[in-house]
């Protein structure tokens, strides 16, 4: 079980609070998803639950944390690099790359094949090093190892990147069947619908000057309906008690004039009419003050929404030949990934492609890349999947994007990434220093800038919180150009696309 009560978390750089008093449970048969926009601090509370010693470096942290002796199965984002080189079996047992294995483990053999096999994983991956695997080979054996340490509470920080659709099927089904409490961070809006029994919601709002938490034991589709009908009563009060107030203030500007008029009127000869005129105008003012420092009561006070959408103007004409291929071979080195592959795209289509891990699809979008990035008829814009192809770290987000354009350019760029709900520290810090999400609404951001008229997108969705990807895919839908994407996010395939392939066994098939 863990308890934690009154929890502040606060970033030393820029003392931005990410969590305030934050107070909640995790129990037996808890699924708890924890949701919020990029950079609300979603990874760092489960970096402080598991006491990792590497927040204490940017953040400072108030209140308790109790896992009542419980064991915690951490599953970080990655595995890290360092271990590329080592093979499953050693990045089992081992808790560093250097580490030697102890004779007793080979006495748990079969421990070790029932683990692999409850999380569906063949044993050859054992022999495999590390950087050879796959995404979803690489969350297996990450949960495997966690599984191996017999935890009694599961902390899983974005185990839906990289999976393929078959993949993630298998970890809806794991985190729905665990026997143990399991907390987690996804993006993956399905699985969020169809495991989670209850919700953290992480927000930052006044422009992020403010944190606020929401916690509720019900599931994600119920807790956004709720939240969206509470936003509309909300906005419906506010709306009524402002219409009160303007007619109030109404009402006091005609007073004020009549009794203004009556005191610039009133005879010399007069004088007690005069200060009775003077005694109700100080009343009529105060009056006024009093309307006029009046704060609404119900002022909706919400996370703002994230602003990005394509110029009206990108449009193709529906004949319009993007790509054409015939009867191809896709292939690296002497490996045949997808043979005898013909793809016939045109206008405003929107395609994906989707399939297995390491079956060729980013080989094969970064070879239509190559193959259009030069045509003069049309303007291509490319996403990739590992954002390090396109951003330089070393820079922030404002010089990326604006490069060597005029002074206007750049306050208007500033003004785009503030829509993306980026503070001005975070505007102006090394992008080194974002969020994976945040890194991508930037690359989106350049794609809109460049104004092109087909998108070669390599998993757009796979970072963004299940509050912005909507947003992303409403801009995508309706986008006047052509889109090319790989994507494993079954809510992107289903509204955004309109043609899918399938990569099955070095087959190209068309879905629909």
């Amino acid at each position: 079980m863990l308890i934690i009560k009154n929890l502040t978390i606060q970033t030393i750089k820029y003392n931005r609070i990410l969590l305030q008093d934050l107070s909640f449970s995790l129990m037996k048969n808890d699924k708890i998803a924890i949701i919020g926009e990029e950079g609300n601090g979603k990874s760092t509370l489960l970096k402080a639950i598991c006491k990792s010693d590497e927040i204490m470096e940017y953040v400072k942290i108030e209140g308790s944390i109790d896992l009542q002796g419980d064991i915690v199965g951490y599953l970080p984002q990655n595995i890290d690099s360092k271990w590329d080189s080592t093979d499953g079996f050693d990045y089992l047992y081992k808790n560093d790359v250097n580490d030697e294995i102890g004779l007793e483990v080979y006495n748990e053999y079969n421990e070790l094949y029932s683990i692999l096999n409850k999380v569906k994983l063949n044993e050859d991956v054992l022999y495999r090093d590390i950087g050879k695997c796959s995404g979803g080979e690489k969350v297996k054996l990450g949960l495997a190892k966690v599984l191996l340490s017999k935890p009694n509470i599961l902390i899983l920080d974005e185990p839906t990147n990289d999976l393929d659709i078959e993949t993630l099927e298998f970890l809806e089904d794991f985190i729905r069947n665990s026997v143990i409490p399991v907390l987690f961070v996804t993006h993956d809006e399905t699985l969020l619908e169809n495991v989670a029994n209850g919700i953290l919601h992480l927000e930052q709002i006044n422009r992020k000057t403010k944190s606020r938490w929401t916690f509720e034991r019900i599931g994600y589709r119920e807790y956004i309906e709720k939240r969206s009908m509470l936003h509309d009563r909300i906005s419906q009060i506010a709306v009524s008690e402002k219409r009160k107030h303007d007619e109030q203030m109404e009402k006091y500007r005609h007073l004020y004039e009549r009794v203004n008029h009556e005191l610039n009127t009133v005879s010399r000869q007069d004088p007690a009419t005069a200060r009775l005129l003077k005694k109700k105008m100080k009343a009529v003012k105060s009056i006024g003050r009093r309307l006029e420092n009046e704060e609404l009561t119900h002022k909706e006070d919400v996370e703002e929404e994230i602003e990005l959408f394509f110029d009206d103007s990108i449009s193709l004409s529906d004949s319009k030949v993007i790509l054409e291929m015939n009867n191809e071979t896709i292939r690296i080195g002497d490996n045949i990934l997808i043979d005898e592959m013909s793809l016939d795209i045109r206008g405003k289509d929107k395609v994906c492609i989707i399939g297995n891990n390491g079956c060729g699809k980013t080989t094969l979008l970064k070879g239509i890349e190559e193959r259009l990035k030069n045509r003069r008829d049309i303007m291509v814009g490319y996403m990739p999947q590992n954002y390090e192809e396109l951003l330089d770290l070393s820079v922030n987000a404002v010089s990326y994007l604006a490069g060597d354009n005029d002074k206007a350019y750049h306050s208007m760029v500033a003004t785009r990434l503030g829509s993306l709900n980026f503070t001005r520290d975070e505007m102006n810090t090394s992008m080194n220093k974002l969020s994976q999400g945040q890194k991508a609404k930037i690359l989106l951001l350049k794609l809109v800038l460049s104004k092109a008229n087909v998108l070669l997108l390599d998993e757009p969705t796979r970072n963004l919180s299940p509050l912005t990807s909507p947003v992303i895919r409403n801009m995508l839908g309706d986008y006047g150009g052509c889109i090319i994407s790989i994507s494993h996010d079954r809510k992107y395939i289903d509204e955004v696309c309109n043609v899918v392939y399938k990569i099955n066994n070095r087959k190209f098939l068309k879905l629909w």
